[in-house]
């Protein structure tokens, strides 16, 4: 649908030799076949399939090491690859290349429950995590709504709807075992809470996508299982209402774990995919984490917050299979809006901005939605100032695409000239690129190349995401 000519550059086959190397170092788990190859060609971004011309798939750092080396030494693009549930064209091969699948990389390594720290492998994915780690009474809490791996997750700085109350990847991910474009294997951080040694490299590979280097071994952080946990949906007449009760709940210091918003269009999606009723308007879901009688209180501040500001019902949702169904249902609402235009594909965008001007540029990004007449819906992790525009096109419409775009453009302007970001936790990839330099600055995104230009001299990792060679 959306693959513009000058972002493809020129592919050149692969070399015979670097096949060859290919094979006797992977075997069976070497592919050159059109399905395999199509499979690592797309993810869940609005961009047509960009195939690349072979697929390894690692089993240890070692292994990775390995092929990167070769890519090197033929100049050879390399794509590492997870669930490929990526939103912005981070996994797709622009110049062909090698794609590097990671999830069979898919071990816990090890759990240190009294330090409250596990490292595993960049395959592991977050609901196998916190199934395997289920019996320490300790829990991971980043969730991006997909099953997302563990390295997919660290390589796009991604958060989700746990992030108001316990931070992205950017804090929770304390070490990594990275390999560089060279091939070497390199250690950053350790499992200590904090460190003054050295320029902070784990930083900088976290949210790099893929172009500074491979992550192929994560230290996080974990948390105690909540004593109690509870949800509650309330329902409001308008978006306003609606976000200035989250912006009042966040001022007055409420330390909520979770705090969606869905529109009415979502909310509409949703009732119809998982067989809801909830009254299709602006809705607000909240999830509360601690001891019985500290879940009690927040719960009532918010309550009343909610009350103040015209709230349609207050409902709880104490059972864990309520609690459970509701959040599905939340996390479903991209697959649920597809099915509210049949042939129809996604284009899906965020931003995130101080909670401050969230209700204005909300309000602004929904009425120019409505202008362009577009299908779409608005669904947000508010508590941290962070909203997702879906917008339904038809794939074969240039002019759809294009009202489309117009609106993640316009959006993204009104976010930086708030001191926001023009992605909260999509990442970069191919579709906000031009975006970055807004949002930097020149000589920051030059800072950024040369850093790309000392780490991938030859421009091996990933390339055309995040910055232009």
């Amino acid at each position: 649908m959306n693959h513009p000519a000058q972002l493809t550059e020129l592919r050149r086959p692969l070399p015979d030799a670097f096949l060859a190397s290919l094979r006797a170092l992977f075997g069976d788990r070497f592919s050159t076949s059109q399905a395999m190859r199509e499979h690592h060609g797309r993810d869940e971004s609005s961009y047509d399939p960009m195939l690349p011309d072979a697929v390894v798939f690692a089993h240890s750092t070692e292994e990775v090491a390995a092929a990167v080396s070769l890519c090197n030494q033929y100049k050879v693009p390399l794509i590492p690859y997870g669930t490929g549930t990526s939103l912005e064209g981070h996994i797709l091969a622009l110049s062909g290349g090698l794609s590097i699948d990671l999830l069979q990389m898919n071990r816990v390594i090890a759990v240190h429950a009294q330090d409250l720290t596990v490292t595993v492998q960049p395959g592991v994915t977050r609901k196998q995590l916190n199934t395997e780690i289920k019996d320490t009474g300790l829990f991971f809490p980043i969730d991006p709504g997909a099953d997302a791996s563990i390295g997919g997750m660290t390589a796009t700085r991604a958060s989700g709807t746990n992030a108001v109350r316990y931070g992205t990847m950017r804090e929770n991910v304390l070490g990594l075992t990275v390999v560089t474009a060279e091939g070497k294997i390199i250690k950053t951080g350790t499992r200590a809470k904090k460190s003054s040694a050295g320029y902070d490299l784990t930083r900088l590979f976290v949210g790099s996508e893929g172009t500074l280097g491979i992550i192929t071994e994560v230290t996080l952080k974990l948390y105690p299982q909540p004593e109690s946990i509870s949800a509650a949906v309330c329902s409001f007449n308008d978006i306003a209402s609606a976000v200035n009760t989250v912006i009042v709940t966040m001022q007055m210091g409420v330390p909520v774990a979770r705090v969606e918003f869905l529109d009415e269009n979502g909310v509409k999606a949703i009732n119809k995919h998982d067989k809801l009723s909830l009254p299709e308007k602006p809705l607000l879901l909240f999830e509360f984490h601690g001891s019985e009688h500290g879940v009690k209180e927040q719960a009532e501040v918010v309550q009343e917050i909610a009350r103040e500001h015209g709230a349609i019902g207050f409902e709880w949702a104490t059972r864990p299979e309520d609690r459970s169904r509701l959040w599905q249902a939340r996390h479903n609402a991209y697959f649920a809006l597809l099915q509210l235009r049949p042939g129809c594909r996604a284009i899906s965008t965020d931003c995130c901005v101080p909670i401050s001007h969230l209700a204005e540029i909300l309000l602004a990004t929904k009425a120019d939605c409505e202008q362009q007449q577009l299908i779409h819906s608005i669904i947000g992790h508010v508590g941290d100032g962070n909203f997702h525009v879906q917008m339904m096109v038809d794939p074969n419409d240039p002019d759809d695409i294009a009202r489309a775009e117009g609106v993640n453009a316009r959006m993204v302007e009104r976010a930086i000239a708030m001191d926001g970001t023009c992605t909260g936790e999509h990442g970069v990839g191919l579709h906000k690129m031009d975006f970055l330099i807004q949002e930097h600055g020149e000589g920051a995104i030059d800072t950024m190349r040369s850093i790309k230009h000392a780490l991938d001299p030859n421009n091996i990792l990933n390339p055309g995401k995040v910055v232009r060679w």
